[in-house]
């Protein structure tokens, strides 16, 4: 059974920090793609930060989030970070992790999800 269970999220003041963590368990080595994405209430859900568990250096952000947040991994756990630094109200939203075969900034390219943290961020 696959299973994403995100954690970490909460009520933040402008410019605080958060670090969120994603635990994947019974995906194959071939979903080696673990993503970040939110929505916020009446939009669709974008795109965060993305990386490969293969190679480290595969990290791609949001325009909207690079030199913020950071995605890490801990292969060992099989856990995902998503560490978001100088928080803006605009960042609220449900923050979702994926686990996919294909390295996408496409939601449809992902078959796994967590059932989201939600993250709020007050002026």
């Amino acid at each position: 059974q696959v299973q994403l269970v995100e954690s970490g999220g909460g009520l933040v003041q402008t410019g605080g920090s958060l670090r969120l963590s994603c635990v994947v368990s019974g995906l194959t080595a071939e979903s080696s793609v673990r993503a970040w994405f939110r929505q916020a209430p009446g939009k669709e859900r974008e795109f965060v930060a993305i990386g490969s568990l293969v190679n480290s250096e595969w990290t791609t952000y949001a325009d909207s989030v690079k030199d913020r947040f950071t995605l890490s991994r801990d292969n060992a756990k099989n856990t995902v970070y998503l560490q978001m630094n100088s928080l803006k109200p605009e960042d609220t939203a449900v923050y979702y992790c994926a686990a996919g075969e294909k390295y996408s900034i496409l939601t449809r390219q992902y078959n796994h999800w967590g059932q989201g943290t939600q993250v709020t961020v007050s002026a």
